[in-house]
């Protein structure tokens, strides 16, 4: 049982920074062009890749614990971005300021890694179907699956604390 939560969030880590790459390459493979909201979810991305994977190296069931929770929030915020920008900001004209724009400028990602955090598209253009399947659905199916690997992270690290008496491995 103390392997469980390892390797769930290690499957989450390694989820998130396959997701991750497959963007970045049909970025800059096939000119598949990031709109504000592809870059917010590549930041939680990022930000799932170091929780999960930190989680991932701990021994002690509270780190474990503490990861499967902000996980659980961090794909939570990644499957809210993913549905905004396909049922919202993809069907709008103007995607232009939006909160994920605001996000990212404010935070200075696209000067930091342009790269990686420079939307350059219109949410209608960066929601092109990927073998048949619009990109944004792709996001949110990333989303649900690591917010489902996050819960079976956080049951079994609170059922795991509980059992030895209050959180010591």
């Amino acid at each position: 049982m103390i392997a469980e939560p390892r390797r769930l969030l290690g499957a989450m880590a390694a989820l998130a920074a396959a997701a991750l790459l497959l963007a970045l390459l049909l970025q800059h493979g096939w000119d598949m062009r990031p709109c504000a909201w592809c870059v917010l979810q590549r930041l939680v991305c990022l930000a799932i890749i170091l929780v999960a994977g930190a989680g991932s190296l701990a021994r002690v069931r509270a780190a474990w614990l503490g990861a499967g929770l902000i996980g659980v929030a961090l794909s939570a915020a990644g499957l809210a971005a993913a549905l905004h920008q396909h049922f919202v900001a993809a069907r709008s004209d103007a995607c232009g300021v939006s909160f994920a724009e605001k996000i990212i400028m404010a935070a200075g990602l696209h000067e930091i890694a342009p790269w990686l955090f420079m939307p350059d598209a219109p949410c209608q253009e960066a929601n092109l179907p990927w073998l048949g399947v619009p990109f944004a659905l792709w996001g949110a199916a990333l989303f649900t699956l690591c917010g489902a690997a996050a819960v079976g992270v956080t049951v079994t690290a609170w059922r795991g604390r509980r059992a030895a008496g209050g959180g010591r491995v």
